[in-house]
């Protein structure tokens, strides 16, 4: 990515959407194309503007974040996304990561970190707030356990593994299908075998399923609807 990252902010408190942009543009040397609060506005906007990362509130008057991923998902755009909420529960957590929310952030994480945590987002890493690891580790303990994930890993073909391997180390389609000299589309077509044979659901999952099943390998060794109709 050159230059500047390129954010945009979905929040239907206007003191939200003005403390961001000034914490990310004067503080965090990035800029934001477009802030809103209404959803109806967030598909054009992202038409007009193709940020690199999209910020959105969990808690929306009109509808929830999650329906809105999913509407966005729904209309062709594949924008990197991560939640951002006063919720710290860890059923709102497994929800979002669920939906593909590249990360869950926390309205009152330390400025330095969220600056931090939005460029990691949007250069490809998974973010989650430090205050809610320990529930995403508990999360992932209800995941499918250690002794069937060699079962499920037979089933992926070598490249699968290669991508899988991509996905692991936190990096975006575009990252993967250049560094693998392939199509974008075709690495969105292993992702998407990749989350069906895992039995997963995000891209969080697969991250985490490809990092216990090497955890394993390595101790083997001797000595993660509102109703709204949206409009564009």
């Amino acid at each position: 990515m050159t230059g500047p990252v390129r954010v945009m902010l979905v929040d239907d408190h206007a003191l939200c959407r003005s403390g961001l942009t000034e914490l990310l543009v004067h503080r965090g040397h990035m800029t934001v194309v477009g802030a809103t609060g209404n959803p109806d506005l967030v598909v054009p906007m992202l038409r007009e503007h193709q940020p690199d990362l999209v910020v959105l509130d969990l808690r929306l008057a009109a509808t929830d974040g999650l329906s809105l991923l999913r509407y966005i998902r729904a209309q062709g755009f594949d924008t990197p996304a991560v939640m951002l909420t006063m919720s710290d529960s860890d059923t709102d957590l497994s929800a979002a990561l669920r939906a593909g929310a590249r990360g869950y952030l926390l309205k009152d994480m330390e400025p330095e970190e969220m600056i931090d945590a939005i460029g990691r987002a949007a250069r490809g890493e998974m973010v989650v707030a430090s205050a809610m690891t320990l529930k995403l580790a508990n999360l992932l303990q209800s995941g499918p356990k250690l002794s069937v994930r060699g079962d499920l890993v037979a089933s992926l073909t070598e490249r699968e593994r290669e991508v899988l391997n991509h996905v692991a180390h936190g990096k975006s389609n575009k990252v993967i299908a250049k560094e693998l000299d392939i199509s974008h589309n075709t690495v969105k077509l292993h992702v998407h075998h990749i989350m069906e044979k895992l039995k997963l659901n995000s891209r969080v999952e697969a991250a985490v399923f490809a990092f216990e099943l090497r955890s394993e390998a390595d101790s083997a060794k001797p000595a993660g609807d509102t109703g709204h109709r949206f409009k564009d």
